[in-house]
């Protein structure tokens, strides 16, 4: 009985948190839900007609953050004007990005529209959520036409894969994904790197992965559970701007993104991996990020 007691402790130890989360995103769209009924609403999700609703959802997830995880957004001032590429390093689990879209439309009342995975729309209960927070399923087409409306567009090259199979290592697992340099060239916008400090030491995946990663390299689907949600100390870095250049290819441009070369300079880090090494300690260490929550010097 005691082992018992002790193992599911343990367990539930490891997953509450995850647990919890996934339960305010569900708690988030009924709310929404609630909201359309309750005001007759029938404008396009994305459109101002739901900017109270989004205040509402980004001030929870906010003071959430702000609780949880002291979390602090630098380089705001990095994002343009207009429409953009916002390129980030990919957690366990992402609500560090959760985070980040929250501040961003408290602070700036602005959008930014997040191409997903296309399990995320296979799961149940979430449509009205993923369409009023402007999640869609990343297709060219589909960019092209946020960009030219004006929108930031958000997205993990490395995805789920980066999600599932990166550590505390920081390694970035982007393969030979450049469709959004591809995007970026077409409609003319700079890439702005991000990275959130810390994101792997509150959440993480279990180091034996043989059997997951082919699992999800067959199926595409992420069965491998996360475990964590320690209260280690949150912070997202926003990097300066990689500006459009009509003469670039984008093999190049993508080579700018690995490579680092900011404003013309040449360097030899890649843009995120540069936010990495500059913010990060590397093997990321949770009681170090948990003692950077006590840590009133850094910025």
């Amino acid at each position: 009985v005691v082992i018992v007691s002790l193992a599911m402790s343990a367990i539930l130890i490891f997953f509450i948190v995850p647990l919890t989360i996934l339960f305010f995103i569900y708690v988030t769209n009924v709310l929404l839900l609630i909201y359309q009924r309750n005001g007759e609403v029938k404008a396009d999700p994305l459109s101002d007609v739901w900017d109270s609703a989004r205040k509402i959802i980004a001030s929870f997830w906010d003071i959430y953050a702000r609780i949880w995880h002291g979390y602090e957004l630098h380089g705001v001032e990095n994002l343009p004007e207009g429409p953009g590429i916002l390129v980030y390093y990919h957690g366990a689990i992402p609500v560090d990005y959760l985070y980040f879209l929250s501040r961003l439309f408290l602070w700036k009342k602005r959008l930014c529209l997040s191409v997903a995975d296309h399990f995320v729309f296979r799961l149940p209960g979430l449509k009205l959520l993923l369409e009023v927070t402007g999640v869609m399923p990343g297709t060219r087409e589909e960019c092209l036409i946020a960009l030219k409306n004006g929108h930031l567009v958000s997205i993990s090259p490395g995805g789920v894969r980066e999600a599932l199979f990166s550590d505390e290592s920081y390694q970035l697992l982007w393969g030979n994904r450049k469709g959004f340099a591809q995007v970026a060239l077409d409609a003319k916008v700079p890439i702005i790197p991000m990275y959130t400090q810390n994101v792997r030491e509150g959440y993480r995946m279990f180091k034996e992965r043989k059997f997951f990663r082919q699992l999800y390299e067959s199926t595409r689907l992420p069965f491998t559970p996360p475990y964590g949600g320690l209260p280690v100390k949150f912070r997202t870095y926003i990097g300066e701007p990689i500006p459009y250049d009509p003469n670039i290819t984008t093999e190049e441009l993508v080579e700018k993104v690995c490579k680092g070369n900011f404003l013309f300079s040449f360097q030899t880090r890649t843009a995120v991996e540069a936010l990495i090494s500059k913010h990060q300690t590397i093997p990321g260490s949770i009681w170090k990020a948990l003692l950077e929550r006590f840590d009133k010097r850094r910025k």
